[in-house]
């Protein structure tokens, strides 16, 4: 093999381990810590079975994962221990069942009310099976989380699935503690 053909190689490897952001799609430049552990209270919409369910969201598997049934729209709620200011979320798909559309929500500022959420930002995952890191910090949405939150909703609103399942590899979401 010439040395040109081992360059070219070389970049062809380089661009698939590290390729190009997608619009929409944010690297991160600070390490800010995680905020899920295989303890955190996890609500979702459905689950497809037992094989496939919400625990498997944090377990850190490549090899398990969460299925919704059909339908949309689907959701993952995550509840805190402690208020939190999330900065970046990373979702892992099954490409062919990735919610292409997906509203993430705070509580609304309503007092008394578990099922009252205002939407915090849309974001548009690529129908892939990589890691999609999004940026949960912008000027709009740093007021609303100035304070931290005790609870997150990502609502899958729209999936590249006909029947409209989404399957879930890993979810992560980094930010920080309030307090």
């Amino acid at each position: 093999m010439c040395r040109s053909d081992l360059s070219a190689k070389s970049a062809l490897i380089d661009y698939h381990q590290n390729p190009p952001a997608s619009p929409g799609l944010v690297k991160s430049t600070t390490m800010s810590k995680s905020l899920l552990n295989p303890d955190t209270p996890i609500k979702v919409s459905s689950t497809l079975d037992k094989s496939v369910a919400k625990k498997h969201l944090v377990d850190n598997s490549p090899e398990t994962c969460w299925t919704s049934q059909q339908g949309l729209p689907q959701y993952v709620q995550l509840a805190f221990s402690e208020p939190v200011i999330p900065e970046t979320l990373h979702l892992t798909f099954q490409g062919g069942f990735v919610g292409t559309r997906c509203a993430v929500k705070v509580p609304a500022p309503t007092e008394g009310s578990d099922k009252s959420w205002q939407t915090l930002l849309l974001i548009f995952p690529g129908d892939i099976n990589s890691r999609q890191e999004f940026s949960l910090k912008t000027d709009s949405t740093a007021a609303v989380v100035a304070g931290g939150i005790d609870r997150l909703r990502l609502e899958f609103e729209e999936s590249s699935d006909f029947f409209g399942r989404i399957t879930l590899y890993d979810l992560k979401l980094y930010g920080e503690t309030v307090g």
